[in-house]
C-alpha cells in the first residue's frame, strides 16, 4: 500500500505500526503539505456496519477533543469500503520504547503519568473513556510532552482490544480487573491502567509479568497489588500508596475520579520538587474499604470470554472457569472473613498544649514496616493530658479494632474517633498499657467515623514509639 494516494490527498510513505485491526501509515498530506499519521480498518472489520458506524460516531466524538496531551485527529474518511483516520504524526517514541531502557526518575516518572491523566481527565469530563491505556498508546513529541493516541477509539478500534457484544479485551499487562471479567467499563478503569503504567515507568516492569493473555488477566483479577517500594526504594511513601489505590481491584476503592487521581499526582510531583505545604504529613487517603458482599448465586456470575486472538478455545476455558469458581474478589486480605483489615494512614499529631510530636514522622506508623515508627519527646515530667496519633481511615466507618504495634511500650493508650482531623475526638475503647502488640476493641456505638486517634497518656521519664497501626471493621 505504500504509494498509494487515499482521498486524493494523503500519499501513504511508510507503514508504522500494524495490528490485529489495523495498519498504521506515516503519510504525506498534499492538500495542506504536512506529515500526518493514517490509520485504516482491515478490511475484515468494514463488512459490519453497526461496527462500522460505530466506528464512525467514535471518530467523529474524538475529534472533538482538543488537548495539548492528546493527538489531534484531523480526519476520517474512506476509500473503497475500507475507513480511515487521520491524526497528527508524533515524530517520536512511545512510553513503553522509553520503559524499556529502564526505569524512570521518580519526578520524570510523575511528569508523564501527570500529562496523561490530564488528557484522561479531559475526555472523561466529555464522556469518553480509553479503555486501553497502555505505554504503547502515549507518544512523546520532540519535546518530551506526553501525548495520548488511539483516545476513545479502543471501544471500536484497536491493536489488542475491542469491544463487541458485551466482550471486553484489552491488553492485559494493563486490564482491569473488571474489564477482564467482561463487566461494565468506565471511567475508573482507566485510573487503574494508569496506575499499572506509572508502576511501570518507576519499576520498569509490569506488575503482574506473565505467559500468555489468560494467565496476566487472572493476575489482575486475584493477586494482591504489589508495593513499588518493594522494587524502587527511593519511591515516597505517598507515591506508592496513590498507585495502589488507582490499581484497587475494587473500582469504587479506586479514586473518585481520574480528576482526583491528577490532584494527588500533583501533590506528590510538588514534594518532590520541595513545593509541598511546609510541615504537611497528609498522604493518599487508602482505598476506600469494602462493606462485606452477600454470596452470589452461580447463575448471577458473568461468563467471562477472555480469549487470546490466536487461541479461541481460551474463552471457553475462561468462561468455565468463572462459571464454576463463583469468586469475590474483595479488597481485603485472604482469611479474614466477614471482618475487613483497614488501611490507617497517620497524618498528624495531637498536641493540645505543646508544638507538636513529631509530626514530620507520622507516616511511619502506617507504612507497613514495623522497623519504623512515630515517636514522642522524651517526658522527663509529663504534665499534659495525653497526646494523640491522628488516623485517616479515608471515609466514615465503624471500626470494631485497632492494633498498635511498639518496640517501646509500656504507656497507656486510648483509641479515640472524630469526624474532624482537627479535634472533637471521643473515646471508643476503653484503656490498655501498649506492650509490643496489643489490640484495643473499638465500639463506635453504630456511628461511622473518618479519624480515629491513639491517645497516649505517658509516664513520667518515658516516652513511646508507635510502629505499625492496623484495624479491621
Amino acid at each position: 500500500m505504500v504509494g498509494e494516494l487515499i482521498a486524493g490527498r494523503y500519499e501513504l510513505e511508510k507503514l508504522v505500526g500494524s495490528g490485529g485491526m489495523s495498519n498504521v501509515f506515516r503519510a504525506h498530506d498534499r492538500l495542506l503539505e504536512r506529515t500526518v499519521a493514517l490509520k485504516i480498518l482491515h478490511e475484515q472489520y468494514t463488512r459490519d456496519e453497526d461496527y462500522v458506524e460505530r466506528f464512525r460516531r467514535e471518530a467523529r466524538a474524538v475529534a472533538q477533543l482538543t488537548h495539548p496531551n492528546i493527538v489531534t485527529v484531523i480526519d476520517r474518511g474512506e476509500q473503497e469500503g475500507r475507513q480511515f483516520i487521520v491524526f497528527e504524526y508524533i515524530d517520536g517514541e512511545n512510553l513503553k520504547e522509553l520503559t524499556n531502557r529502564g526505569p524512570l526518575e521518580v519526578s520524570e516518572a510523575i511528569r508523564l503519568a501527570l500529562q496523561v491523566a490530564r488528557a484522561l481527565s479531559f475526555a472523561h469530563e466529555r464522556g469518553l473513556v480509553h479503555r486501553d491505556v497502555k505505554p504503547q498508546n502515549v507518544l512523546l513529541n520532540e519535546d518530551g510532552q506526553a501525548k495520548v493516541t488511539d483516545f476513545g477509539i479502543a471501544r471500536s478500534l484497536d491493536v489488542h482490544g475491542v469491544t463487541q457484544t458485551g466482550t471486553v479485551l484489552g491488553t492485559s499487562d494493563y486490564i482491569a480487573p473488571e474489564q477482564a471479567r467482561g463487566q461494565k467499563v468506565d471511567p475508573k478503569t482507566d485510573i487503574y491502567s494508569l496506575g499499572v503504567v506509572l508502576y511501570e515507568l518507576l519499576t520498569g516492569a509490569v506488575p503482574y509479568p506473565g505467559d500468555n493473555f489468560v494467565a496476566v488477566a487472572m493476575r489482575h483479577v486475584n493477586e494482591p497489588v504489589p508495593s513499588v517500594l518493594e522494587r524502587r526504594p527511593d519511591c515516597p511513601v505517598r507515591l506508592d500508596l496513590a498507585i495502589q489505590r488507582a490499581m484497587s481491584k475494587d473500582p469504587d476503592d479506586r479514586f473518585e475520579s481520574m480528576a482526583a487521581f491528577v490532584d494527588e499526582l500533583e501533590s506528590c510531583h510538588a514534594e518532590i520538587d520541595g513545593r509541598g505545604d511546609e510541615g504537611a504529613t497528609m498522604i493518599v487517603p487508602a482505598a476506600r474499604p469494602r462493606r462485606p458482599k452477600r454470596p452470589r448465586r452461580k447463575r448471577e456470575l458473568p461468563l467471562v470470554p477472555i480469549a487470546l486472538a490466536a487461541l479461541a478455545a481460551a474463552a471457553v476455558a475462561i468462561g468455565a472457569f468463572w462459571l464454576l469458581s463463583d469468586r469475590d474478589t474483595p479488597g481485603v486480605l485472604p482469611g479474614q472473613g466477614s471482618s475487613q483489615t483497614i488501611r490507617l494512614l497517620g497524618i498528624a499529631t495531637e498536641d493540645p498544649t505543646g508544638d507538636g510530636e513529631h509530626d514530620d514522622e507520622v507516616a511511619n506508623a502506617t507504612d507497613r514496616d514495623s522497623g519504623t515508627y512515630w515517636t514522642t519527646e522524651n517526658y522527663n515530667s509529663f504534665r499534659k493530658d495525653g497526646v494523640g496519633l491522628v488516623l485517616d481511615a479515608s471515609r466514615p466507618i465503624a471500626l470494631s479494632s485497632l492494633t498498635v504495634e511498639s518496640d517501646e511500650s509500656g504507656f497507656p493508650a486510648t483509641i479515640r474517633a472524630s469526624s474532624s482531623r482537627t479535634g472533637g475526638f471521643t473515646p471508643v475503647s476503653g484503656m490498655k498499657d501498649v506492650g509490643p502488640r496489643t489490640t484495643f476493641e473499638v465500639d463506635t456505638k453504630g456511628k461511622d467515623y473518618r479519624y480515629y486517634e491513639v491517645w497516649l497518656q505517658l509516664p513520667d521519664g518515658g516516652r513511646a514509639h508507635v510502629n505499625e497501626v492496623t484495624a479491621k471493621t
